[in-house]
């Protein structure tokens, strides 16, 4: 593992950090969502394919190395039934993958996150589609360890 990988961070710090990256460590994590306008608010720039990242717990303690595999920017309502089933939490269809993504981009962590104007989200919205790959599981520490 190189020590200067970027880290790869799921959520906010907290149950559903923990729960995201227990998925991404089965292998049934493999993609993920963020606002297109997170990037842009923040100057950061999605992981090209082939950029491989350490994944962090909510301690902080990197756990995995990622792949990602690749990137797509698209429509909230675009988003199709096999992207939201590898997002590995469970999705039943794509409106409950909506209701869920809705919740976390309205979530006042989020929302302090991405700052004024506040960010409405419909079927139009754009996000990053990111597809990844398991590389390397790293050992686990601290409380969040099995």
């Amino acid at each position: 593992m190189e020590p200067t990988l970027p880290i790869a961070e799921f959520g906010f710090p907290g149950p559903l950090r923990d729960r995201l990256v227990d998925a991404i460590l089965r292998g049934e994590k493999t993609s993920t969502t963020g606002l297109h306008e997170e990037y842009i608010r923040t100057g950061e720039e999605p992981a090209p394919v082939g950029q491989r990242e350490l994944v962090v717990d909510s301690d902080g303690n990197a756990v995995a190395v990622i792949e990602t595999t690749s990137v797509e920017v698209r429509r909230f309502g675009e988003v199709d039934l096999a992207f939201t089933i590898d997002e590995g939490e469970g999705f039943a269809s794509v409106a409950d993958w909506q209701a869920a993504h809705r919740r976390f981009f309205d979530s006042p962590e989020m929302q302090a996150l991405l700052g004024e104007p506040r960010v409405t989200i419909d079927d139009d919205t754009l996000v990053v589609c990111h597809r990844f790959r398991l590389v390397e599981q790293l050992q686990r520490t601290g409380a969040g360890a099995p």
